[in-house]
């Protein structure tokens, strides 16, 4: 029985010193993978914490036992207030379409954004779901050519506009659209082979919107997150100075609550449609107890949300998305982005500007060889 006791003793306080740490490194903002890494498992963070809490109030009584489950208890306090407003307790931004504008197809845009995995050679997966769903856009991540050759052949009468950037180190991306594409571009913003995507698209009613589609590089333990940190702002940016409403989507390579895409809505003023209605977890597919949302979209406050949900499995890491949205002719939504911090602006210039001169390849080419 001492041993028992002895080895859960061992266990709280071990389990407790790495959700402190887990806890507070993030606060920090270091821009470093080992840090910004621990941000992702928030959601397992609280329910650990939790459960930890209710085991040693009635495994462990006693002073010790107490002090060990409030500090737990307060561990998933603080985690709450990061997810808490990924729930339906917290107001939305994304203000929903009323019944006119949804019954208004001249307005309305949907998409499905879908990280393939590169290695994933199950094609059919996507194309029978892009057939069953039949959005307006797909916008399709990890894709080399062999991926865009067998979108061609089993999508390619059902999409006219297609903007192609096909990839063999896992960053590759392919947008088919059915609405009209002006001004395409396939740029490398800040780290080389690390494509994303810009361009107009054309609603049926004319009206024009941008859309930004992004997939940035992941945090690794070794390695400094500047490159993705740098992309994620510097389109943030753009947005804000784009003279068309924008939408900003793809795989971020970041959970929604983490330091860096919480810069990126203060630089954007883009609106979360998760905020206030669920997690949507996308990664991971195949591990279901460790999940969050690394598939984003965030767009300009002059659309309104008509539907959004996590589709079934195409075979990849990832679950894909679905979202529709509404242009209406004025902005609207609630206003629960923090304000830019003092100095945000310039630091954030002049960390992309540091990134850009960096030369090295990017991380993780070669995690997707066959």
């Amino acid at each position: 029985m001492a041993d028992v006791s002895l080895f859960f003793v061992i266990l709280l306080w071990s389990l407790s010193g790495f959700l402190v740490l887990a806890t507070l490194l993030p606060i920090s903002k270091v821009p470093f993978g080992a840090i910004r890494g621990l941000d992702f498992p928030k959601q397992q963070y609280f329910l650990i914490a939790c459960g930890m809490g209710i085991a040693t109030l009635v495994f462990y009584p006693g002073w010790l036992g107490g002090y060990g489950a409030y500090g737990l208890f307060g561990i998933a306090a603080i985690q709450a207030i990061y997810i808490a407003k990924f729930t339906p307790v917290w107001p939305t931004q994304s203000v929903r379409a009323d019944a006119a504008l949804q019954a208004d197809a001249s307005r309305r845009v949907s998409m499905i954004a879908a990280n393939v995995k590169k290695s994933n050679r199950d094609y059919g997966a996507l194309v029978d779901l892009v057939k069953a769903e039949r959005p307006d856009l797909v916008m399709a991540i990890e894709t080399d050519a062999a991926w865009i050759d067998a979108l061609k052949e089993g999508l390619g009468t059902d999409f006219d506009h297609w903007v192609e950037a096909p990839m063999d180190n896992g960053y590759g991306m392919c947008v088919m659209s059915v609405l009209p594409l002006d001004t395409s571009e396939v740029r490398m913003l800040v780290t080389r082979n690390v494509p994303s995507v810009k361009t107009t698209v054309r609603l049926r009613n004319g009206a024009l919107f941008r859309l930004y589609v992004v997939h940035p590089e992941p945090p690794v333990f070794a390695h400094d997150t500047k490159g993705r940190d740098s992309e994620i702002a510097l389109v943030g940016l753009e947005a804000t100075k784009d003279d068309l409403p924008a939408v900003v989507a793809g795989d971020l390579n970041d959970v929604a609550w983490s330091t860096t895409t919480r810069r990126f809505q203060r630089l954007s003023g883009l609106l979360d449609p998760r905020v206030g209605r669920g997690f949507f977890n996308t990664f991971s597919a195949t591990m279901p107890w460790m999940r969050w949302p690394l598939d984003h979209l965030f767009h300009d406050a002059r659309f309104r949300l008509v539907g959004m949900a996590r589709l079934g499995k195409i075979g990849s890491d990832h679950f894909p998305m679905w979202f529709e949205l509404a242009l209406e002719r004025t902005p609207e939504g609630q206003d629960t982005i923090e304000a830019s911090e003092p100095g945000e602006r310039h630091g954030t210039k002049r960390m992309i500007v540091e990134e850009r001169k960096r030369t090295r390849d990017p991380i993780g080419g070669d995690w997707e060889d066959e």
